[in-house]
């Protein structure tokens, strides 16, 4: 408990080493074991973005959210920005009973905007060019946000983000 205090949104494996740390040897799995039991009893939380491991947070009881950087994988919490709890309310809840909602927020933090617009990722290089952001709404339905990528950059620039576009489809 005392490590995922001292580490906002840390992982599994960050735990077992700051048990090791102050007690001496541990293995992964009590670990696992331990979070797990914290978990259900509602003493820390466990989100799990995509594409990342599970981390923990100590911070329970309230509706918030995360903001997560696509380039270093940093995560800081973020407060539900109106009312009491307006992401509970869906458009149609289909007959749950809601509780919770995840919200994450992702784009890159900024320690990573001033850093190069070209990193690796998986073993292949990815580009990332800025976006336009539009709003689509049709009647009856939540807001859609749909990005597009800016081209009006150099002639190179727009074929790269056409290639890349093509590659992600």
């Amino acid at each position: 408990m005392r490590a995922v205090s001292s580490e906002p949104h840390i992982t599994a494996d960050a735990v077992a080493g700051a048990v090791r740390a102050e007690i001496g040897a541990i293995s992964l799995q009590s670990v696992y074991d331990a979070l797990s039991v914290l978990v259900t009893e509602g003493l820390i939380r466990r989100i799990q973005p995509a594409g990342s491991p599970a981390r923990f947070e100590d911070r329970v009881g309230d509706n918030h959210h995360h903001l997560i950087c696509r380039v270093c994988g940093r995560v800081v919490d973020v407060d539900c920005s109106v009312g009491k709890a307006p992401c509970l309310t869906a458009h149609d809840d289909n007959g749950y009973q809601i509780d919770e909602a995840e919200v994450a927020y992702w784009g890159r933090c900024p320690d990573c905007q001033g850093k190069s617009k070209v990193r690796a990722t998986r073993g292949r290089v990815r580009l990332t060019a800025p976006a336009k952001a539009s709003v689509v709404k049709k009647p009856d339905t939540p807001a859609t946000i749909r990005l597009k990528p800016d081209t009006t950059g150099t002639r190179r620039s727009r074929l790269r983000t056409q290639k890349r576009i093509a590659r992600n489809k």
